[in-house]
């Protein structure tokens, strides 16, 4: 083993890290910071220098490809042995080992979960499987079993009713344990239980096991914690890496806190933040950094090594039409510079909002790749053309809307509780219901119908194209060129986040999206919506755009106005949008006193952008026509 290889180019701090074989050792890890090429090196030291056997080390993270990549930068560096693997897979290994392997693992919830909510009243028999799986887990990992369930989490908003939860959540653990099958949460509660109850199988664990490196330790939920008490014990070889200002992981459970207790918990820790920056210019660093005093209480301020870039593009629109064309130009002209589509991104924080961002590259002919599924291939238009798909009928908006009532569409109205999962598949659904009344005039069959949304939208596989990801996915990634549009109240932080601790996490993705981005970053909004909070926070003045937004004085315009407001609130209320989102005021305004007849009038009319002419010219012609 090569001492050279392991030591080469480490930062100051690095090197102190990877020296540090024994524990305890807290690694506070900024964003881009070599966190995994520390902790590697760090492992293959312990080995080389004698601390360890290879087979002594149990190091865990979180998914089998950050435990992939953990073995084979071991390997590079000649280490063997080491066990580098989920937690999930270390419990179902160590349960096989002392005989208590279960009869078989499920390998997803989702299956046995819809059949479950078919059985439940009708306003919630659609919620999709995975929002229920979600809050399964989110129990499960709290350590809440069924039967407690309701007694437990009081009414807290989550997919369904908790009498309702309480229902789903028994029937599962009744249908899963006829099946003689447990779930990757069960894995790692059957574990703890073995040990608890074996103390013979714990000393020879412990015996085996004398060091432990735990990887995104900001993202460890109770379950794992109870778990990692019962491996470690009283020793104190234990090395953790992680950063609080990236712990976005709350809705599974998952707390910082955990990784902030360590330093108290073991005073004589090795403490060591990692702060040097490989990934990200100091323009886009300068702006994260802005961030900081108000994200978690490990302070890191990041220190770019990279070399200088363009300053980040911060700026409002007038329209989201706007903001839309504004960011296809910049990608066209960053692709005409140099910059490969797939090494930019769009991020959104529901990836419902991935929509808009397909038919807008789609019509520009710039390939795309939608992480979480483009909008034609998720639930709601999957659903809709399985079911209208092959029909040759032509009364388009009619079917559409009552296929879409039948499969639980909301009709626009704000759901009281919903997942992502059913918040996407309502906004899905809506918009189906939109552009099929578009396109009702144009006599296609609802085979038609389908076919046109290909050619609109495309299928979003492209490999090399722009990614469209919501933050979540975006953790861990990188792109030379990050988009953040839309940074708006309600979107982020979203709307869901209610409590101070909703908004501190929602901060954490704001974070999380600007440190993606190595050299061009661009964040935006639209004046059709309230500036995000953030925007202060990051010390940037939020002003109108230069077609400033003014109070319009109703009792001086035409009676058309009114009549444009009455058609506004309907079709808002329809494509379950709010009002401002189809027109402002000053353009129905605008409106109302140029009276346009025609479409090529309208399109005159400051605020009637493409897309909208397209989508409200004809019902907005057909308001005026009718209007005193």
């Amino acid at each position: 083993m090569d001492s050279d290889a392991i030591f080469d180019r480490l930062n100051p701090e690095q090197r102190r890290a990877v020296e540090a074989v024994h524990g305890p050792v807290v690694i506070l890890a900024g964003a881009g910071s070599g966190k995994t090429t520390t902790i590697t090196r760090r492992i293959a030291w312990q080995v080389a220098s004698g601390a360890f056997a290879a087979g002594e080390i149990l190091a865990v993270t979180f998914t089998d490809k950050a435990a992939g990549e953990m073995r084979g930068r071991l390997a590079a560096l000649g280490v063997d042995g080491v066990r580098a693997r989920t937690f999930h897979a270390s419990a179902l290994q160590q349960l096989h080992y002392f005989g208590h392997g279960p009869g078989g693992v499920l390998p997803s919830k989702a299956l046995m979960l819809r059949h479950i909510a078919n059985t439940l009243p009708r306003p919630y028999r659609f919620r999709p499987a995975a929002d229920i799986a979600t809050e399964i887990e989110w129990a499960k990992n709290r350590r809440i079993p069924a039967d407690r369930y309701e007694e437990l989490v009081d009414d807290r908003g989550a997919a369904l009713p908790s009498d309702l939860m309480g229902r789903v959540y028994r029937e599962y653990e009744r249908r899963k344990s006829g099946r003689g099958v447990v779930d990757f949460e069960d894995l790692l509660e059957l574990c703890i239980r073995m040990y608890d109850e074996d103390p013979n199988a714990l000393a020879e664990f412990r015996s085996r096991c004398r060091a432990v490196t735990v990887d995104e330790f900001q993202d460890v939920n109770l379950l794992q914690h109870e778990l990692l008490e019962r491996w470690l014990g009283p020793r104190e070889e234990l090395c953790v890496v992680g950063d609080d200002y990236q712990a976005i992981y709350g809705f599974t459970g998952a707390s910082p806190r955990y990784l902030l207790a360590l330093r108290e918990r073991f005073s004589e820790a090795t403490v060591v933040t990692l702060e040097a920056n490989y990934r990200s210019s100091p323009q886009v660093l300068e702006l994260a950094n802005r961030l900081t005093p108000r994200l978690g209480a490990a302070p890191k301020t990041l220190r770019a090594v990279r070399s200088g870039g363009p300053e980040p593009s911060v700026r409002p629109f007038a329209s989201r039409d706007e903001e839309s064309a504004s960011v296809v130009t910049q990608i066209r002209e960053l692709a005409g510079e140099g910059v490969p589509y797939d090494e930019v991104a769009i991020l959104f924080r529901l990836n419902a909002r991935s929509e808009p961002w397909e038919e807008a590259l789609a019509e520009a002919e710039i390939p795309y790749q939608v992480r979480g599924g483009p909008f034609l291939a998720r639930p709601a238009a999957r659903r809709l053309r399985q079911v209208l798909g092959g029909s040759q009928s032509t009364a388009l908006a009619d079917d559409v809307r009552r296929a879409a009532i039948d499969e639980g569409w909301a009709q626009g109205e704000e759901l009281e509780r919903v997942g992502e999962y059913e918040a996407t598949r309502q906004h899905d659904l809506g918009r189906l219901v939109t552009l099929a009344r578009q396109l009702d005039d144009e006599a296609l069959t609802l085979a038609g119908f389908f076919a046109e949304l290909d050619a609109r939208f495309g299928d979003g596989s492209d490999s090399q194209g722009v990614h469209l990801l919501t933050y979540h996915r975006a953790k861990g990634l990188e792109f030379d060129a990050v988009f953040l549009p839309g940074l708006e109240e309600r979107e982020l932080p979203v709307r869901q986040a209610k409590t101070e601790d909703a908004v501190a996490e929602e901060r954490r993705l704001l974070y999380v999206g600007i440190t993606r981005a190595k050299r061009h970053l661009a964040v935006s909004w639209s004046a059709d919506a309230k500036p995000s909070r953030f925007l202060a926070e990051l010390g940037i003045e939020v002003a109108q755009p230069a077609r400033e937004r003014k109070r319009v004085d109703t009792e001086s315009l035409p009676p058309s106005f009114a009549a444009l407001r009455e058609w506004r609130l309907k079709r808002a209320k329809e494509d379950g949008v709010p009002a401002y989102v189809v027109f402002h005021d000053t353009t129905l305004a605008e409106i109302a006193e140029r009276a346009p007849t025609t479409r090529g009038e309208l399109a005159t009319v400051s605020g009637v952008g493409p897309a909208k002419l397209d989508r409200y010219a004809e019902d907005v012609l057909a308001a005026l026509a009718a209007a005193p």
